[in-house]
């Protein structure tokens, strides 16, 4: 049974992941401080907590408020910052087998292109997952995910600054999602994440104020995964370069699914909060699904959906 996966088929330095099977990021920490719960070497890849030029304390607290079938998040990219991510984890990185995709965003295109230039040829860095799509920061990502020729724009500065493949995630915060990924794609990214969180909001009707410190921020988990579905399968049709799904795996049918819809590979995040085992779990269910299915191949899965 073959379920290694290719993310960047068209870059030269390619992707390869042995499995399809890859951590969210914001949900995994940098990959350290789960290595006592599992083997993360036995993941397709890890995707570190957002990175940004310099270090960020975030949005005020609370950050975090529950939701049926959910979880609203308003953390704001907090962060050590580029500098301190090279110093500090690349290292301990570049000694792993599983490869670590560095989540990356800024204020601005010139901020992207700055910290992508730091990154290129560190070892222990596989890739890069350029972040335009952030709805709990006021300045910048969500901004530029909202509008194909901004996102364009960054994916364009990012290219130029680094060899390093790029997957751009994009954001289910506006109507344009095909346009955009169209355009991202012509930018030059080595492939897409879709999709993260939705713009969400909660309040507390004792206190009558609003249950995050940001007032509104992004909701993720099992609500949000039709959205995603119909996502990736409308993007699908239009653009030929992997796809990474995201938002709502919480199980391996949810994963399946996101294969059969256009997925190549599938990124856990709200579900590891619940079970940090989630992400092997969701492996191992893979696995089971192809042996019983009779599947060689994990390829077989991907845009099932339109055949």
């Amino acid at each position: 049974m073959n379920l290694a996966v290719q993310l960047a088929p068209e870059n030269k330095k390619g992707l390869k992941l042995e499995n399809p099977v890859m951590t969210a990021s914001g949900t995994f920490g940098y990959g350290m401080e789960y290595e006592h719960l599992f083997d993360i070497q036995k993941l397709g890849a890890i995707v570190c907590k957002g990175t940004m030029l310099e270090p960020r304390d975030g949005n005020p607290q609370p950050r975090i408020a529950e939701t049926p079938n959910g979880m609203l998040n308003s953390i704001g990219l907090q962060g050590i910052g580029v500098d301190a991510l090279i110093k500090e984890k690349t290292p301990v990185w570049a000694g792993w087998k599983v490869p670590v995709i560095v989540n990356i965003a800024g204020g601005t295109i010139d901020e992207y292109a700055a910290v992508a230039a730091k990154l290129d040829k560190v070892p222990g860095v596989a890739g890069l997952e350029i972040n335009i799509s952030c709805p709990n920061v006021r300045a910048g990502g969500a901004e530029f995910g909202a509008d194909p020729e901004s996102a364009a724009k960054v994916t364009g500065a990012v290219r130029k600054a680094t060899l390093l493949p790029i997957i751009v995630k994009l954001t289910p915060n506006t109507a344009e999602i095909v346009h955009i990924a169209e355009d991202v794609a012509a930018a030059g990214a080595d492939g897409l994440c879709l999709i993260n969180t939705v713009k969400g909001m909660a309040i507390n009707i004792r206190t009558h104020k609003p249950m995050l410190g940001n007032d509104y921020g992004g909701l993720s988990g099992p609500a949000i995964k039709p959205v995603a579905v119909y996502m990736i399968y409308q993007v699908y049709k239009s653009v030929r370069i992997p796809i990474v799904g995201c938002g709502g795996v919480t199980n391996a049918d949810d994963a399946i699914e996101f294969f059969m819809a256009g997925a190549t590979a599938i990124e856990v995040g709200t579900a590891s909060f619940a079970n940090p085992r989630a992400p092997m779990d969701i492996l191992e269910g893979i696995e089971a699904f192809c042996t019983k299915e009779k599947i060689q191949d994990l390829r077989e899965l991907t845009g099932a959906a339109h055949r």
